[in-house]
């Protein structure tokens, strides 16, 4: 699957980058709950990730403890 090349400057973190959410968003479906980044990067509301290789980040929620 290829993806559009970001021309940003500074570029945005690549996906698999530990940053990659710090990337622009292009598409964003409020109705859905998920905004497509910059590096192919599918974020979901819920924190979970679904990079473009097919990988599956589970949600990542800070909880009480680490606030």
């Amino acid at each position: 699957m290829a993806f559009i090349v970001c021309e940003h400057v500074p570029p945005c973190p690549p996906a698999e980058a530990s940053d990659r959410e710090a990337a622009k968003s292009l598409v964003r479906r409020f109705e859905q709950g998920w905004t497509r980044l910059c590096n192919g990067v599918l974020a979901f509301d819920d924190t979970g990730e679904l990079l473009p290789d097919g990988r599956v980040i589970s949600p990542h929620r800070a909880t009480q403890g680490s606030l």
